[in-house]
């Protein structure tokens, strides 16, 4: 069994930064990608960021030069560095993890940001 608990959420001014964290549990020999989801009232789940296990990442267009995702193997946490937030980036954000490439195979409960304006 594989838990993801996302941590790090909440209220923040457009401008602001927020650090989510995600701490993986369980059979962690399966996990390969991890990978930070975002869903907004109205909207379909969309791909933030993902990162492969040798360190590999991908990010929305929308994302790119302001979110990081990065991973740390031996503490079994990925992280989603997020700065520079904007109002469209309000959402409850989830934590993925696969076996394969494509982080889809085990989620976490979400969390919620809120970037006002």
């Amino acid at each position: 069994q594989v838990q993801l608990v996302e941590s790090g959420g909440g209220l923040v001014q457009a401008g602001g930064s927020l650090r989510l964290s995600c701490a993986v549990s369980g059979s962690i020999f399966s996990i390969n990608a991890m990978g930070w989801y975002r869903q907004a009232p109205g909207k379909l789940r969309e791909r933030v960021a993902s990162i492969g296990s040798g360190g590999s990442t991908n990010y929305a267009d929308s994302v790119k030069g302001r979110f990081t995702i990065s991973r740390d193997n031996a503490k079994n946490t990925a992280y989603l560095q997020m700065n520079n937030l904007k109002p469209e980036d309000t959402a409850v954000y989830y934590c993925a993890a696969g076996v394969g490439t494509i982080a889809s195979d085990y989620w976490g409960q979400g969390t919620q940001v809120t970037v006002s304006s």
